[in-house]
């Protein structure tokens, strides 16, 4: 980052601090959080989300439903003979958003990429895998710039991919896990391992008929295996041994939680990194019970679950720990916010994933406090009026707030005479942490200018602002992977705590703050990272690290 554009991140966050649109828009705060509309429409419905270091998102839908409402530019088409829809198509299917200025462009994908699969490279690339038909084995890239557009390789996967899962390894490629009839994982690129490696797993949790095991849960534990969760229980897997370690237990009561019936996991933060043996914890909300999908089929909608299951993976002898959340949802997606706390956001009360299998949209969001005794985690937020289905997606942004758009639970684009209109906007979920009344207890990062380049292991050292009383014990530094969010799962989702190894007052309500950054890659895998300090729980506007 150049010391011009810090300097303007700066001021523009502080612009924010005063006028943001959050703490102007006019909702009720009875229940907490604000919600803003960004776009009406944006011409497309978000199926699939990143944010990329640029703080730009990539939104994509898929090829094989007609036209979208947005017009390529120039004259532009697309021209694919193998396409179910359109052999010539001149509308845009993907658009980059723009989160500063809040406008976006059409972007042209060449083939289909319909409940694919992504991440981001350390480099800052958003590879993208898999789709349907003729994009099944497609690896596409997209890099961070304002002219860029995607580039597609053919056959760049030895399988076909299609409800997968992608997440960035230690060494910087990325596994892609599973898929439909896909019971196995490989990698991208290709320089160490081309083929694929059999997971059994897949195939035991396999539903006969449903399924109920795609878009597995996958996260990076922290002596660098990957736990894999698909269905109702998960495994802890070497991939480089293609052995698994550790089987766990099945979450009590035996409902799914992978799609069709979709719940959604985080990962959640990883916190004193400096010890010998780090505590790392799962969390998976919401799903639909045994029987909902092939219920759905035939008119009847059965209630989503109402459940959390948690499970310390690192744990000995792990046990699944269930709470009770105010709200059923099923295909409602988790976000890690800056402070620590996760946020559970779209869905519907009832019925599966699916073509138009869902009903009851879930508006409110619920926030988790992780470090809450249990029965005072959960906490119920201001409703948004659009309902998000099948088909939705969420995503933090540096600032702060939840990008939310997506919803069409339709074959095709569909507008009128249906209960849930295909949707094409795009909100901003406001957490309350966005109030103007914490603006005295919001730290705002004022150096160094750059931090293009971290290493592992290393004292960091950030001076802050902070206009209020300063409770030292009180703040701490976090970094955030973005994810790439689909299907009610963000891949590669990541939180560490790096804490407060020593705050220094500089006079004129600034202080220096110096934290270590992880150790290892098993902890933190190369790359881009948003990095927040956090002040009795209000963060500040984020700034981007390259950790390399």
């Amino acid at each position: 980052m150049s010391s011009l554009t810090f300097i303007l991140s700066v001021l523009l966050f502080q612009l924010l601090c005063t006028s943001h649109p959050c703490q102007r828009t006019l909702t009720s705060a009875a229940a907490g959080g604000r919600w803003q509309l960004l776009q009406k429409s944006i011409g497309i419905s978000a199926m699939h989300m990143q944010l990329l270091s640029n703080d730009r998102v990539v939104v994509f839908d898929r090829t094989d439903f007609g036209p979208s409402n947005l017009p390529l530019p120039k004259g532009k088409c697309r021209f694919d003979l193998n396409d179910t829809a359109l052999k010539q198509d001149c509308t845009a299917h993907s658009i980059e958003y723009d989160v500063l200025s809040n406008k976006f462009r059409p972007l042209m994908v060449q083939t289909d990429v319909w409940c694919s699969s992504g991440a981001v490279t350390p480099n800052g690339d958003l590879v993208q895998t898999g789709g349907f038909n003729d994009g099944e084995r497609k690896v596409r890239v997209f890099s961070p710039c304002s002219s860029c557009d995607w580039q597609e390789s053919n056959n760049g996967l030895a399988a076909r991919r299609w409800y997968s899962t992608n997440h960035i390894l230690p060494d910087g490629r990325q596994i892609i896990v599973g898929g439909r009839k896909q019971f196995n994982y490989e990698f991208v690129p290709k320089n160490i391992a081309a083929n694929t490696f059999d997971l059994p797993f897949l195939f035991e949790t396999n539903d006969r008929e449903v399924e109920n095991n795609l878009y597995p849960f996958v996260f990076l534990n922290v002596d660098g295996n990957l736990l894999v969760f698909a269905n109702n229980r998960a495994i802890l897997l070497d991939y480089v041994k293609n052995k698994v370690v550790k089987r766990y237990p099945t979450i009590p009561g035996g409902d799914p939680r992978s799609y069709p019936s979709t719940g959604s996991a985080v990962l959640l933060p990883l916190k004193n990194l400096k010890a010998s043996a780090i505590q790392a914890e799962v969390l998976v909300c919401g799903g639909a019970p045994k029987g909902s999908y092939s219920q759905a089929t035939q008119g009847e909608f059965i209630g989503a679950l109402k459940t959390c299951a948690r499970i310390i993976i690192t744990d000995p002898n792990p046990k699944w720990v269930i709470e009770t959340m105010p709200l059923a949802r099923v295909m409602g997606d988790m976000i890690l916010l800056p402070n620590g706390n996760v946020l559970l956001i779209n869905g519907a009360g009832s019925g599966s994933a699916g073509w138009e299998f869902g009903r009851n949209p879930v508006l409110n969001p619920v926030l988790y406090r992780p470090d809450n005794k249990i029965g005072t985690r959960f906490e119920t937020h201001t409703p948004t009026k659009i309902p998000r289905m099948y088909h939705s997606t969420a995503a933090l942004l540096r600032d702060g707030r939840v990008l939310v758009g997506g919803s069409n639970p339709h074959t095709y684009y569909n507008f009128t005479s249906v209960l849930f209109p295909t949707e094409l906007s795009l909100e901003a979920f406001c957490p309350p942490y966005l109030e103007a009344k914490f603006n005295n207890l919001r730290p705002t990062i004022v150096g160094p200018n750059s931090m293009s380049g971290i290493s592992y292991g290393k004292t960091l050292t950030l001076e802050m602002e902070i206009r209020g009383k300063v409770e030292e014990k009180l703040v701490w530094i976090t970094m955030v992977a973005p994810a790439f969010n689909t299907h009610s799962f963000s891949m590669n989702q990541r939180l560490l705590v790096l804490g407060n190894d020593k705050i220094t007052a500089l006079g004129e309500s600034r202080y220096n703050i110096v934290v270590r950054t992880p150790r290892s890659g098993n902890l933190a895998p190369a790359g881009f990272y948003l990095l927040f300090v956090v002040h009795q729980d209000i963060p500040s506007m984020g700034i981007w690290v390259k950790l390399q």
